[in-house]
C-alpha cells in the first residue's frame, strides 16, 4: 500500500517535490495537489493525472488524502500545518514553520493534543551525506568537545523584493538549524553584525555576520552572503578539542589546462542539496508509514524562528541578546 499525498503549493520546489514523491520514493503516490493560483495546480494535475483542489484547506479535508507536503508561500505554513493537525494528518512543511513564534507555539500546542508528533520541517541538510559524516564524528568523541563552528551561506543573487531581514529568516535558517544538530545543544544568545557591503547589494545588507552562543559555551560565526555574484557556496568547520571537521565540498571533475587548475562551483541550491532532499522524503515516507516521525520537528521549527528573531531585533544593537524559548514539551525530548 502507498502512502497517498496531497501537495499544496505548486511553484517550483512544489513542482519538484510532486516528481521526486512520484518518481523516486518507495511507498509514495502524489493523489492531490492545490495552489492559491488555480491554473498551476491544474497544470500539475494534469501532467500527473491526479485532481487539483481549489484550496489548500480542501486538500487537507479530501478522505483520499493521508499525509500532506507543504510548498507554499511563506506566509501561509502555519495555517496549513494547523489544518492538518486539527485532522489529525502527518503533515511535511518546507521551511519556516511558520513566521511568528506565536503561530509555532499554537502549531506545538495542537500537536501535544495530538499526543503524537505528526509534523516534519523540511531542513533537509540534516540528510545531506556530508553533514550526516561530521554529526557521527562529533558524536563519537574522537575530536574531543566542539568548541567552535566557523560556516558561511553564499548565494549568487536575490530576486526584487528581497530585505535585509530574509538574511536571516529565508537564508541563514538553515545554519540555525544545523549548527543546533552538529552540537546537540540549544542557543543562548545571538547578533547579527553588519559588516562593509558589498558592491553587489541591492538595497539591502550584504553580507552579514551571525553570531551565536550555545548553552555550554560553543561560539557559532555564520558569514551570510545573499549576492556573491559567482556560486551556491556552503561551508562548515567545527573546531574540536583534538582536530576538526570540514563539510565536504560537492564531487566535481578537476580540470587542468591553459596554466590553471580548476573545478566547477553549483549556482542552484537545489543541485546541491537534490539527493539530501531524495533521502529527507525517503525516509519521511517510511517514518509516516510506520507510524513515528524522527526528522527535524515543530519544536526544530520553533527554536529556528525564535533564534532569527532574536538576530534580527539585535541588528545595531551592538549587543548579544538571550535567545528566550518556552520549555519544551517531553513530546520533543
Amino acid at each position: 500500500m502507498s502512502l497517498k499525498i496531497g501537495v499544496i503549493g505548486c511553484g517550483a520546489i512544489g513542482r519538484e517535490h510532486v516528481r521526486r514523491l512520484t518518481d523516486l520514493v518507495p511507498g509514495a503516490e502524489v493523489v492531490a495537489v492545490a495552489d492559491y493560483f488555480p491554473e498551476a495546480a491544474e497544470k500539475v494535475a494534469a501532467q500527473y493525472g491526479i485532481k487539483a483542489y481549489a484550496t489548500g484547506e480542501e486538500l487537507v479535508a479530501a478522505p483520499e488524502v493521508e499525509a500532506v507536503v507543504i510548498t507554499s508561500s511563506d506566509p501561509s505554513h502555519a495555517g496549513y500545518v494547523l489544518e492538518c493537525l486539527k485532522a489529525k494528518k502527518y503533515v511535511f512543511c518546507e521551511k519556516p514553520l511558520a513566521q511568528t513564534a506565536a503561530d509555532c507555539e499554537k502549531i506545538i500546542a495542537e500537536e501535544l493534543k495530538a499526543g503524537k508528533r505528526l509534523v516534519q520541517v523540511g531542513f533537509m541538510r540534516r540528510f545531506d551525506r556530508g553533514y550526516v559524516a561530521m554529526k557521527e564524528l562529533i558524536d563519537s568523541g574522537k575530536l574531543g568537545a566542539p568548541l567552535m563552528i566557523h560556516a558561511c551561506h553564499r548565494n549568487v543573487s536575490q530576486p526584487a523584493g528581497f530585505q535585509t531581514e530574509m538574511g536571516v529568516t529565508n537564508v541563514a535558517i538553515h545554519e540555525l538549524d544545523i549548527c543546533r544538530w552538529l552540537t546537540g545543544e540549544e542557543y543562548e544568545s545571538a547578533q547579527v553584525l553588519k559588516v562593509r557591503q558589498s558592491a553587489n547589494s541591492k538595497g539591502y545588507d550584504n553580507p552579514q555576520i551571525v553570531l551565536l552562543e550555545t548553552k555550554s559555551g560553543v561560539r557559532i560565526d555564520v558569514e551570510v552572503q545573499v549576492a556573491d555574484c559567482y556560486g551556491y557556496d556552503i561551508q562548515c568547520q567545527v573546531v574540536c578539542e583534538n582536530g576538526t571537521v570540514n563539510l565536504p565540498d560537492p564531487a566535481a571533475v578537476v580540470t587542468r589546462s591553459d596554466a590553471s587548475r580548476s573545478f566547477p562551483i553549483l549556482t542552484d541550491w537545489k543541485d546541491r542539496f537534490i539527493e539530501a532532499y531524495d533521502i529527507e522524503f525517503q525516509e519521511w515516507v517510511k517514518a509516516v508509514t510506520a507510524g513515528k516521525l524522527t526528522g527535524p520537528s515543530s519544536w526544530d521549527g520553533y527554536v529556528a524562528c525564535v533564534t532569527a528573531d532574536t538576530l534580527n531585533r539585535s541588528r545595531g544593537t551592538g549587543a548579544f541578546l538571550k535567545v528566550e524559548t518556552i520549555e519544551k514539551p517531553d513530546l520533543y525530548k
